[in-house]
Order: structure tokens, then C-alpha cells, then sequence
């Protein structure tokens, strides 16, 4: 009767130890695929628009596609287009799964490609970095891009790696490819906009905005055209 019972019990806890790690395995599985496809899509629409963009960047001549030597396995055959939202100039502004673009950003130090999307909400944060607030990408003054940190390499997970001095290309709507040197990087808290308004000395500059590992406080990356 004893060995009866413990033999249930011991079935009830192997049920639910095998159960449990299927379902950790399913989690870990969905969440590799899901950051695979999404650096994969986002790396063929930047491929894409640079190409289709093709005009030469006013301060470096040189491009960031040596430093990407591994073609996009999922790639995005073309660009859509919308008129839902236009320019003063009346021209289409691309799109990236729903989304208005207004740029992309490279950064070969963390081999980061991916559409800037034009609007902050929840769903587009999900999608890939946005455009928070400024003078518009590549414009004079500074533009905040803002992005997730899932802490597993998708979106800005690893600015923290990004040091003084390693190299931001930012491609915009009309065909200009600028490139930012990185001159500060520091935390601050949560609330802090102060540095979003600031004296660029006519120069466009770039703030990459996203939370630091635990959360707690904002890991800011500055860097101005060059």
C-alpha cells in the first residue's frame, strides 16, 4: 500500500519536472526565434533602404555594410510604401511591418541594423527602436531614438557595450547617410529629459535612450555628426 502511494507520487512529480521543462524549453525556444527573424527582418529592410537610398554620406564615404558580413537569411523583397503619411515634400514615406520609417540605424561595434520607426507606443517598441523627440533624423539639433533592452541582444540590449569613439550610421527618408561619433555615455534616472534639448553648435547629434539591465536607471549614448 506504502510502495503503492509512493510510486504515485513519485509519477506526479516527474509529470510535472517534465512538464516544467518543456516548458522552459519552449520559452527559450520562442524567444530565439523571435529575436532570430526580427534582427533577420530588420537587417534585410536596412539592406534594402540603404541600397535604395543610395546617396553617399556627406562626412565618410565609407559604409557600414563591410562590417555585416552575414547576409539576412529571411529577407524583405521590397519596401512597402505608403501616402497615409507624407513629407512637406509630398514624397512616400516607407514602411516596416505597419509602421512609418524615417530612417535606419547602424552601429557595427554591436552589429546593430534596424529601421527607426516614426512613433513611440507599444507596439512599435516591440517591432524595433522609434524616434522619441528632436529635430527630426539627421536634421540640425539633436534626435532622441529610444529602444528596448530585453537583455538578450535584440534592439538596444547592447548599448552597454558601446564605448567613446565607435561609429553610428544614420540613413534618413531623403538619401543622406551621416556618420555619428559616440562622445558620452552615462546612466541617469528614469525621468531625466534634461539632456534631450540642448546646444548642438548647428551640427546634427544623435541620443540613444534605453533602461539599463535591471531596470533602474536610463543608459543615455550621445554622438554628433562628423
Amino acid at each position: 500500500m506504502f510502495e503503492s502511494k509512493y510510486s504515485k507520487v513519485l509519477t506526479v512529480i516527474l509529470i510535472v519536472v517534465i512538464i516544467a521543462i518543456l516548458g522552459l524549453l519552449g520559452f527559450l525556444g520562442y524567444d530565439w526565434y523571435q529575436k532570430y527573424f526580427l534582427e533577420n527582418d530588420a537587417l534585410a529592410f536596412v539592406e534594402n533602404y540603404t541600397n535604395d537610398n543610395s546617396g553617399t554620406d556627406s562626412s565618410d564615404k565609407n559604409t557600414a555594410s563591410d562590417d555585416n558580413t552575414e547576409a539576412a537569411t529571411n529577407p524583405i523583397d521590397s519596401i512597402e510604401r505608403t501616402n497615409t503619411v507624407s513629407g512637406s515634400s509630398g514624397n512616400e514615406m516607407p514602411t516596416y511591418k505597419g509602421f512609418n520609417v524615417v530612417g535606419t540605424i547602424e552601429i557595427p561595434a554591436i552589429d546593430l541594423n534596424y529601421p527607426i520607426l516614426q512613433k513611440v507606443n507599444k507596439s512599435s517598441l516591440e517591432t524595433s527602436v522609434a524616434f522619441l523627440y528632436g529635430a527630426g533624423i539627421n536634421q540640425v539639433g539633436n534626435s532622441v531614438i529610444v529602444g528596448h533592452n530585453y537583455r538578450n541582444g535584440l534592439f538596444f540590449s547592447n548599448n552597454k557595450r558601446l564605448n567613446i569613439g565607435d561609429t553610428i550610421y544614420v540613413t534618413d527618408n531623403s538619401k543622406n547617410r551621416l556618420t555619428y561619433k559616440i562622445y558620452d555615455k552615462f546612466e541617469t534616472t528614469p525621468e531625466d529629459a534634461s539632456f534631450y534639448s540642448r546646444d548642438t553648435a548647428g551640427i546634427p547629434e544623435v541620443t540613444l535612450s534605453t533602461c539599463n539591465d535591471d531596470s533602474s536607471k536610463r543608459l543615455i549614448i550621445l554622438a554628433r555628426a562628423e
